[in-house]
């Protein structure tokens, strides 16, 4: 499946901005209201990955943050450290599809961008990654159902955040 099929109908009913004027509070559990799931076919790159992924997330991060203060800036700290990880792993890939997770808990948004072949570089070899260690108050790497590498960032959002 590719991107553009990640986003079943049921997804985008349970996606949908508040309505002006109506507050909307912080998500309390992780769930289909706030939790999103992506994958990449094996027939697009490295560019192509990272263009589809970061299509996607700006489509769906104002919904999935539409109740957190400083959505905006929480959308851009995201979608800077998701096109990061896209990057890295797409280029050292282990798997088949490289797939994702966005989640959010109303403090934090998870994302977790797998396989990798190797361990996540230092970031004097992928300079990139600094901005990712900047914007992240968590990041690590389990192995994958296929063997290789995924990794996860916490980007701490809302009043708190960077």
């Amino acid at each position: 499946m590719t991107i553009s099929d990640a986003m079943p109908q049921l997804w985008a009913s349970h996606l949908r901005t508040p309505a002006a004027g109506k507050a909307v509070a912080a998500p309390q559990f992780l769930g289909p209201e706030n939790s999103l799931e992506f994958r990449v076919g094996p027939e697009h790159g490295p560019a192509e990955a990272m263009r589809r992924s970061h299509r996607f997330a700006a489509m769906v991060l104002p919904a999935l943050l539409a109740a957190l203060p400083g959505a905006e800036a929480a959308a851009e700290s995201v979608l800077a450290v998701l096109t990061e990880l896209v990057d890295v792993t797409a280029r050292h890939q282990a798997s088949v599809d490289l797939a994702g997770r966005i989640s959010c808990d109303g403090s934090h948004v998870m994302l977790t961008v797998g396989e990798a072949d190797q361990p996540l570089p230092e970031p004097e070899e992928e300079p990139g990654l600094y901005l990712v260690y900047r914007l992240a108050d968590g990041l690590g790497q389990y192995r994958g159902d296929e063997g290789g590498h995924v990794t996860w960032v916490s980007v701490p959002v809302g009043p708190n955040g960077r």
